[in-house]
């Protein structure tokens, strides 16, 4: 790997290109302004709040969104995953209007979402599945449902993981050194205030790609355990993906020690292959929980399973609730997006313009040394800023060496942003490629990323 750029360079050029933006977006600056007299921190979801301070949106087609101040950008954010299938998909938008003229919701069945459930059923190999909201709806659901089924009360997450806002799973997402605890034994830490602290010691915490680890932990409380949640490739922390044989051995130790396990997909399903995770690795969860772009750009999601565990709900033995369940508009564009847009031929296309991304990326980082490395699966990539390739949050946060440059992550953000290009703010995350992105996007982020590299190194 590289040496690190000159942090007075590093700063010096932070200064400037957020000068830059600054110089780019007064409206966005003066809506942000505005809405903090109305919306903590200004925005709807804190998730929304970066520095040097959210940058408002106005409209977006294709590949492209613009804001207010009707700069245009390469969309890499996405939405978070959401908009795999692109911004105003004809498709997708004849659907939406279809649909709205004739009624938007019912709070009754419509075949819509029977339609939707038989091919989410099929395309991620599950036997049953009910429809939430939020992938924060899906996980809780999940959870829930392992608890019902099994009688136990505790579960076990990966450290540095997020799986949405409920209690059970704000726990230990962005642990300090001084809280975290041994890595042999990792503390319980409540992520924020308003979780009670006997909810947060029901959460156990274990490192990703340890399953050793794992087994460790499920034998010293056996017996009391539900379900152990995890995302398939890690992507709270950029990308870190599973080493060989870690999902396999996940899948065995639950196993033995009757744990059900649930793989949060919100993330991976419908970005990094037509079957989602289990296409990729082939390894069968018990239950899986979906979100973001399954829905074609609405709010929609969805857990589901095998059958013996779904027959608990319509047992009545585990609740699963939702006014908004199964909305019309929501099942229709997931409907259209799944079966129309994100098919099969489809991501042989986003797998092509990722992997030219990543050999693009990879190509400036050994040309100019820089302490970073790429990964990506399917329509899913980062640049991962830091000197080796991670395994775990530890390992992220720094705790075990040399983690994640924040700064350097953070200035490469800002170049991204004044050059054209709108990639998640944030050193957590990663992109996300659409189905109407072209070569010309691949072109776009590279060339950026390439300015960037070129002034920070002074090459």
């Amino acid at each position: 790997m590289g040496q690190r750029p000159d942090q007075e360079r590093v700063e010096a050029l932070t200064k400037s290109r957020t000068q830059l933006v600054h110089e780019r977006t007064p409206k966005s600056r003066e809506w942000r302004e505005r809405s903090l007299k109305s919306l903590p921190l200004g925005v709807a979801s804190s998730f929304q709040d970066a520095p040097p301070y959210p940058i408002f949106f106005e409209r977006a087609r294709g590949s492209r969104v613009w804001d207010v101040d009707g700069n245009e950008y390469s969309d890499y954010h996405n939405g978070f995953g959401v908009m795999a299938v692109g911004h105003a998909h004809p498709k997708i938008v004849e659907a939406l209007a279809e649909r709205a003229a004739i009624g938007t919701h019912f709070a009754q069945p419509v075949a819509e979402t029977t339609l939707l459930a038989e091919e989410l059923c099929q395309r991620f190999r599950i036997d049953q599945m009910r429809f939430t909201n939020s992938g924060t709806e899906a996980t809780m659901d999940a959870i829930r449902l392992a608890r019902g089924v099994t009688g136990r009360d505790k579960i076990v997450k990966i450290e540095g993981s997020y799986h949405g806002h409920h209690e059970s799973v704000l726990v230990s997402i962005r642990p300090g050194r001084d809280d975290m605890g041994p890595r042999e034994a990792p503390a319980s830490v409540e992520f924020g205030k308003g979780t009670p602290r006997a909810v947060t010691d029901l959460t156990l915490i274990v490192p990703y790609n340890d399953a050793e680890a794992l087994d460790r932990l499920l034998a010293a409380n056996a017996g009391e355990v539900a379900g152990m949640i995890m995302e398939p490739v890690m992507m709270n922390v950029g990308i870190i993906d599973p080493e060989p044989g870690y999902l396999e051995a996940v899948r065995d130790i639950c196993s033995r020690h009757g744990v059900i396990l649930i793989w949060d997909e919100v993330k991976t399903g419908a970005t990094i292959a037509y079957g989602g995770a289990e296409e990729v690795y082939g390894v069968t969860p018990d239950l899986k929980c979906f979100a973001k772009a399954v829905g074609g750009g609405t709010p929609l999601g969805g857990f589901g399973g095998r059958g013996e565990l779904m027959a608990e709900i319509a047992k009545d033995g585990v609740p699963q609730l939702g006014t908004f369940n199964g909305n019309p508009l929501g099942a229709r564009a997931g409907l259209v997006a799944l079966t129309e847009v994100l098919t099969e031929a489809a991501y042989k296309e986003l797998n092509r313009l990722n992997d030219a991304q990543l050999a693009g990326c990879q190509r400036v980082i050994d040309d100019f040394g820089l302490p970073c490395y790429t990964t990506g699966v399917g329509g899913k990539g980062a640049v991962m800023y830091a000197p080796q390739r991670l395994r775990d949050y530890r390992a992220y946060a720094g705790f075990d060496g040399d983690g994640v440059d924040a700064d350097l992550s953070y200035l490469s953000w800002l170049y991204e942003v004044t050059e054209g290009v709108f990639m998640t703010p944030g050193i957590d995350e990663q992109w996300t490629l659409s189905v109407q992105h072209t070569d010309e996007d691949v072109a776009r982020y590279v060339g950026a990323f390439e300015t960037f590299a070129r002034e920070v190194t002074g090459r």
